[in-house]
C-alpha cells in the first residue's frame, strides 16, 4: 500500500485500497461477497476490528492465515474419523468415554472470511485431500450424535409418480430412471430425529471411474441450496421426527447415465457418510421434455411417437415400388439401456462429454457399426451370410444389442435398415427424439464431386472400372433433433446421423451430425458431413462418353434422378410421411438449383455447370409391371419426341441384377432396338424379362437394373437412363389364439405359402416383439414348392398395452418375408402398484404346426384382444392375415 496511507488495520482495511488488492488478501468468493455492500458500509464495519499482528500485509494473509490454529472455533468435520477410511487410529479406545468437540472463540477474522480462518463452510461438501470419490467403507465409522442415515427410498417404482412424470414407466428396470433437468422425489430416514437447526445433509452423485467436481461427474448437493436455475438442486418438503421428503432436480445439461448415489450428513458430532448402494444407482437421460434442454423439441405431442413408441416402419424398395416392413425398436426392454451406455464407455467417450447430444449421436454413429471400435453390427453386402444373420431376417434392435452387451463382439451382419433401427432405438432410449428416414434412389458421392458421375466408352457402353459413385435404390438413416449451438443460428432441429459405414469422417466411419437445413440450401461447409448428406439428396447424375482421344466429355447431366420421396412413419399413424421438403427445395425450381450450384462450387467438379452443348428433343421414361419372385417382368420403355419432326433413335438395353446399393452384376440380358418416333409423338418400346432368366442371377432384395443408352440419328444427342426395380415378396400371416395377458402363455400361429417353384431350404423364423418375450429363431427346415406351411408359436407378455408382434422368415433362396400382429396385453393378476411383472424373458416353445414386436399406443385399453390388419394397425372386420404390404 501506499506508504501515505494510514498503518494497515488487519487485512481488511485495504476498502480503501484498489479491488486488486483486497482480492489478493481474501478468497475469491469472499471478495465478491464483501464488495457488493456499499462502500461506506464495508468502511464502517471492517474499521471496527482491532489491528491486527505487527508486520501483517494483505500479500501475508493466505501465508499467515494458516499460522492461527488457536483461534479456530471448532475443528473441520472433514477430520472426523467418520469420513476417512483410514482414521480408525484416531477413534478413542472404547474403555473411555468420548469428549465432545471443544468450542473455541472465534476470531476476529472468521467474522469475515470462514475460509480464510481456517473453519470449512456449510457449502464446503466437497472430498478432502487424498480422499478417492466413492471409495469408501461398507460399513462406515458412526460416532454417537451424527445424524445416521438409516434407509433410503428412491421412488423408483415403475407406476409411482417419478417414473411416470418422467416418462421412464415402461423401463423393464427397478432402479429409479429420470430425466435431467426435471424435479424427483425422494425419502430418507434416520436413526434420529432430523434438527434442521443442528444438521446438515448433501446428496452425493458419481458417475465415471474417475469422478471430478470440475468435470460435472462428482454432483455435489446440499439440501436447501441451488446456485441457478440451470444447476442441481434439492429442497426439503417435508420431514416428520426422523423421515424427511426430499425433492431433487437435476442440471439440463448433466452428464447422461448410470450415477452412484449416496448421503453426507453433519451434526455437532462430525461428517457421517453413508455407503455406495447398486440398490440406489440412479439411471439419468436426456429429456425433450425440458425446455432447458437442447434435445427440446417444441412440438412434445410428437414425442409420444419420436421418443416413446417402441416400434416403427421402415420403409425399402424403389420410388416406384416402395415396401415397407415393421422394426422393433425396443428402447424399454431389459437389458437394453444397459447395452447403449456399454457403448459409449466401449467408444472410450469421456464421462465429461455425454451431456452434448451433439457428441453423444456421433459417437453413436460410430459405434453402431463395427468399423474402427467394434462396434454392434458388422456390415456385409456380398450376399454370403453363413456365418451370420441375413440382414433380411433381423425385426427389431433388441436382440442384436443384448448380444453385442452380453459377448462384447460384432454382431453378424447388417445393413442400412439394421443400422438405422439401431440406432432409433439406441437414441430414444437415451432420451434424444429419433426416426428412421429412406431416401430413395440415393446417391453415394465417393470423390467429393458433389456428382453423381457415369461413365460410357464411345459407344455409350458403361464403364464400370470408372463408375465408383453410385445411386441406391434406397439408403436409410436417422434424423435426431437438437440443438446446435455450434453453428449459426437457424440450424436447429433435425439433424442427419448415418451409422452406415460408407465413407470416413475424420478418419472415423461415421456421419453426423448435419443439419437438415443445412443439407436443404447446399451448405456443405457447415459440420459434420454436410457434403456428403447433400450428394446423398440433391446432387445431379452427370454422363460421360470417351472420345477420340481418350479424354471424356459431358454429354447429359440429369436433374432430378437423385433423393426422390424421402420417407418416414407418420406420427400417430402407420402411413408413410414424404418429408422431401425438408431436405430440398422443388425439383427445378430456383432455389433448389440454387442450392446445388452453392454446394458444386465446393466440390471438386464445379465447373460442370458452365457450359452446356446439349439438347433435349428426345426423352425417356421407364415403367413397370408389379411382379412377385418367381413370375415373368414386363417393362415399357417410352421415347417421346418433343419437335415437329421426326426422330430416329437407337437404343441399347442391358439388364442386371443389383444390390440395392446400386452394385450391379454383369448384364445378362441385352437387346438392341431401332426405334422411328413421329413428330410431337411417343414410342413405347417392350421388353420381356422371364423367370428363367433371371433366376441364377437373382440376389437380396430380388433387384435389377435396367441401363439405357442411345443415339438421335439426326441431331447426335445422346440418350442415358437407368431403371431400377424389383420383384414382390409374400406376406406372413399372424393370427392370436388366445388372450394376451401379462404373465400368462398365449400362442400365434403363421402362415406362409413359398411362391417358387423350388423348395426353399433350411428355412428360419425369427420373433421379436416389444415387452414380450419370444424366442429368437425357430428353424423350421424344407419348404417345398408353392407349399403352404402353418406353426404354432408361444409368447409371454410382460407388459400391458399395445403391442406388436414381428416376424421373418429367411432362407438362401428367398428373403425379405416379413409379417406383424397387433396384439393388446391386458394386465395380468401380478401386475400390481409396484408396476413389475413377475415374468422373466424365458424363450418360449416350440410346436410343429408353428414360427416377432412393436408399439405402444397409451391411449388404447388393453382388452386381451387382437387387432392385426396388413399393416399392424387396429382393424375391423377383418381377423385373419396380418402382414406387411410389400
Amino acid at each position: 500500500l501506499p506508504s501515505a496511507r494510514p498503518p494497515v488495520v488487519g487485512a481488511l482495511s485495504v476498502c480503501r485500497a484498489p479491488r486488486r488488492a483486497f482480492a489478493a488478501c481474501v478468497t475469491k468468493a469472499c471478495a465478491k461477497a464483501i464488495l457488493r455492500a456499499p462502500r461506506p458500509q464495508r468502511r464502517i464495519s471492517l474499521l471496527g476490528f482491532p489491528a491486527a499482528p505487527a508486520g501483517f500485509t494483505p500479500r501475508s494473509c493466505r501465508r499467515r492465515r494458516r499460522r492461527l490454529p488457536e483461534t479456530m472455533p471448532v475443528p473441520d468435520p472433514r477430520e472426523d474419523a467418520g469420513r476417512f477410511a483410514n482414521a480408525g487410529g484416531r477413534m478413542p479406545m472404547p474403555s473411555q468415554p468420548e469428549q465432545p468437540p471443544r468450542r473455541r472463540k472465534r476470531n476476529w477474522f472468521y467474522r469475515c472470511c470462514r475460509c480464510c480462518s481456517g473453519q470449512a463452510d456449510d457449502g464446503d461438501w466437497g472430498p478432502a485431500p487424498g480422499e478417492v470419490p466413492g471409495a469408501r467403507r461398507t460399513e462406515p465409522v458412526v460416532r454417537e450424535g451424527m445424524l445416521v442415515v438409516s434407509g433410503i427410498d428412491l421412488m423408483s417404482s415403475r407406476s409411482g409418480s417419478n417414473r411416470r412424470s418422467h416418462h421412464t414407466d415402461e423401463y423393464e428396470y427397478e432402479h429409479l430412471i429420470v430425466r435431467r433437468g426435471q424435479p424427483f422425489d425422494l425419502k430418507m430416514q434416520f436413526h434420529q430425529d432430523y434438527d434442521p437447526e443442528e444438521h446438515r445433509i448433501c446428496l452425493e452423485f458419481l458417475i465415471g471411474p474417475t469422478p471430478q467436481v470440475s468435470k460435472g461427474t462428482h454432483i455435489l448437493v446440499p439440501v436447501g441450496s441451488r446456485l441457478s436455475d440451470r444447476s442441481w438442486g434439492a429442497e426439503l418438503l417435508d420431514w416428520d421426527g426422523n423421515v424427511m421428503v426430499l425433492r431433487v432436480t437435476s442440471s439440463p445439461n448433466a452428464v447422461i447415465g448410470k450415477y452412484q448415489f449416496s448421503v453426507k450428513t453433519r451434526s455437532k458430532a462430525g461428517e457421517y457418510q453413508a455407503p455406495f448402494d447398486p440398490r440406489y444407482e440412479v439411471y439419468l437421460l436426456f429429456n425433450p421434455w425440458c425446455s432447458d434442454d437442447p434435445v427440446y423439441m417444441p412440438q412434445t405431442s410428437t414425442l409420444e411417437e419420436y421418443v416413446l413408441n417402441e416400434s416403427g416402419r421402415i420403409y425399402y424398395g424403389t420410388e416406384t415400388q416402395i415396401g415397407e416392413r415393421t422394426w422393433s425398436y425396443g428402447q424399454f426392454d431389459m437389458g437394453v439401456l444397459d447395452a447403449c451406455l456399454f457403448m459409449l464407455d466401449r467408444r472410450g467417450m469421456p464421462h465429461a462429454s455425454r451431456g452434448d447430444p451433439i457428441m453423444v449421436s456421433r459417437v453413436v454413429s460410430a459405434m453402431v457399426n463395427s468399423l474402427d471400435d467394434n462396434g454392434v453390427l458388422v456390415g456385409n453386402w456380398t450376399g454370403d451370410y453363413s456365418r451370420g444373420t441375413n440382414p433380411s431376417a433381423w425385426v427389431g434392435s433388441r436382440d442384436i444389442l443384448l448380444q453385442y452387451h452380453r459377448t462384447g463382439y460384432p454382431v453378424l451382419y447388417g445393413q442400412c435398415w439394421v443400422f438405422a433401427g439401431v440406432v432409433t432405438t439406441v437414441l430414444r432410449c437415451l432420451g434424444i427424439a429419433t426416426r428412421t428416414v429412406t431416401n430413395y434412389n440415393s446417391a453415394h458421392d465417393t470423390d467429393v464431386s458433389l456428382t453423381m458421375d457415369i461413365y460410357f466408352d464411345e459407344n455409350m457402353k458403361p464403364l464400370e472400372n470408372l463408375n465408383a459413385d453410385s445411386v441406391w435404390n434406397f439408403h436409410v438413416w436417422n434424423d435426431c433433433w437438437m440443438k446446435r449451438p455450434d453453428l449459426p443460428s437457424g440450424f436447429d432441429g433435425w439433424q442427419v446421423v448415418d451409422a452406415t459405414p460408407q465413407e470416413s469422417s475424420s478418419g472415423i466411419f461415421c456421419c453426423g451430425p448435419c443439419s437438415v437445413e443445412a443439407i436443404k440450401n447446399g451448405l456443405v461447409y457447415m459440420k459434420y458431413d454436410a457434403s456428403f448428406c447433400f450428394a446423398e439428396v440433391n446432387s445431379d447424375k452427370v454422363y460421360w462418353q470417351r472420345q477420340s482421344d481418350g479424354s471424356f466429355k459431358i454429354v447429359y447431366i440429369e436433374e432430378k434422378a437423385i433423393g426422390h420421396l424421402i420417407s418416414t412413419k407418420a406420427v400417430g399413424s402407420y402411413k408413410r410421411e414424404d418429408v422431401t421438403s425438408l431436405y430440398k427445395h422443388p425439383e427445378g425450381s430456383e432455389e433448389e438449383r440454387k442450392a446445388v450450384e452453392t454446394a458444386a462450387k465446393h466440390g471438386t467438379k464445379a465447373h460442370i455447370y458452365k457450359n452446356r452443348e446439349w439438347g433435349e428433343d428426345i426423352s425417356m421414361t421407364v415403367d413397370t409391371q408389379e411382379a412377385y419372385t418367381g413370375q415373368d417382368i414386363t417393362l415399357r420403355v417410352h421415347v417421346k419426341n418433343k419437335n415437329n419432326m421426326p426422330r430416329n433413335v437407337s437404343l441399347n438395353l442391358f439388364v442386371a441384377v443389383m444390390y440395392y446399393t446400386g452394385v450391379t452384376a454383369s448384364p445378362f440380358k441385352k437387346e438392341q432396338r431401332q426405334v422411328q418416333i413421329p413428330a410431337n409423338g411417343t414410342q413405347t418400346v417392350p421388353m420381356l424379362i422371364s423367370y428363367a432368366e433371371y433366376k441364377p442371377h437373382l440376389v437380396d432384395q430380388g433387384a435389377m437394373k435396367l441401363s439405357i443408352s442411345g443415339k438421335v440419328a439426326e441431331t447426335n444427342q445422346v440418350l442415358a437412363k437407368e431403371h431400377t426395380f424389383r420383384l414382390r415378396t409374400p406376406d406372413l400371416t399372424l393370427t392370436l389364439l388366445s388372450p394376451a395377458i401379462v404373465g400368462q402363455e398365449a400362442q400365434v400361429q403363421i402362415v406362409f405359402k413359398n411362391p417358387l417353384p423350388v423348395t426353399l431350404t433350411d428355412a428360419i423364423f425369427h420373433m421379436e416383439g416389444s415387452g414380450l418375450s419370444t424366442p429368437q429363431t425357430m428353424t423350421v427346415g424344407n419348404i417345398g414348392p408353392h407349399q403352404t406351411v402353418k406353426m404354432r408359436q408361444s409368447f409371454t407378455p410382460l407388459r400391458p398395452g399395445r403391442r406388436q408382434l414381428v416376424a421373418s422368415l429367411d432362407s438362401p433362396q428367398l428373403s425379405q418375408v416379413h409379417g406383424v400382429l397387433t396384439v393388446d396385453v391386458a394386465p395380468g393378476p401380478t401386475w400390481g402398484h409396484e408396476g413389475s411383472p413377475a415374468p422373466s424373458r424365458a424363450s418360449a416353445g416350440l410346436t410343429r404346426d408353428s414360427p416377432g414386436r412393436q408399439p405402444t399406443n397409451r391411449s388404447s385399453p388393453a382388452n386381451a384382444r387382437a387387432s392385426p390388419n396388413a399393416h399392424g394397425s387396429p382393424a375391423g372386420g377383418r381377423r385373419e392375415r396380418t402382414g406387411r404390404p410389400v
